[in-house]
């Protein structure tokens, strides 16, 4: 039995904004664009989204929603099985990501979308990932700060900002190492995520700066 037209209709409609945020920006992306791209009339935009600004977040919704409970899961998962474990915190949060980033059919586009948002100011946006994703961040914060009780709200904080970054910034695979010849993309994926569960759980470690003494004159 296939799926209702109206569920078809908008899964399309969500599908094109992405694609076309992805290469062309939020501001540089018309609504008439992504009627156009969906073969759809811009009543259907309207009748599921309302706006401009609705089709945004929902665009992020659909991505964000799925990849929220794989980390709050795995979350879960790390707290009741390794308390106190900072590397399997970090894996709940890391891990999730990047399997959706290798995802280059329902992943790709989002990732650059999300490159998007950090490159555009958008306050609506940032106001409503901050609403709805936030306690993501901060249900991290409360684990990580059990694991690393000598740093301090700001420290952690800063701590955090910083990994979200790398991750955001590995999502893309921007860096200066490609995936090897002969290597899967699963596999070159998995490494990166050793990789900065590794280098993020150093930079936990650390000791806070404040505590660090300060060269002799």
């Amino acid at each position: 039995m296939g799926k209702p037209a109206n569920f078809s209709t908008k899964d399309r409609i969500l599908g094109a904004a992405e694609e076309l945020f992805a290469q062309h920006g939020f501001a540089g992306t018309s609504l008439r664009q992504v009627t156009s791209h969906a073969d759809v009339n811009i009543a259907a935009v309207n009748y599921h989204f309302g706006s401009k600004e609705n089709l945004v977040n929902e665009v992020f919704r659909r991505r964000m929603d799925e990849m929220t409970a794989a980390r709050l899961g795995r979350l879960e998962q790390a707290l009741a099985g390794q308390p106190g474990d900072l590397h399997a915190v970090l894996a709940a949060f890391v891990e999730p990501a990047l399997a959706m980033a290798q995802d280059r059919q329902s992943g790709g586009a989002f990732v650059r979308v999300i490159a998007r948002a950090y490159a555009e100011k958008n306050d609506n946006l940032r106001k409503f990932l901050s609403d709805h994703y936030g306690h993501v961040l901060r249900e991290f914060g409360k684990a990580i700060a059990a694991c690393v009780p000598e740093l301090n709200k700001e420290e952690l904080y800063w701590r955090l900002d910083f990994l979200a970054g790398a991750l955001t910034y590995a999502m893309a695979d921007f860096g200066l190492i490609k995936r090897p010849h002969g290597i899967s993309e699963a596999a070159h994926r998995s490494k990166a995520a050793r990789e900065l569960i590794h280098f993020a759980e150093a930079g936990f470690r650390a000791r806070p700066r404040d505590a660090v003494p300060s060269p002799s004159p």
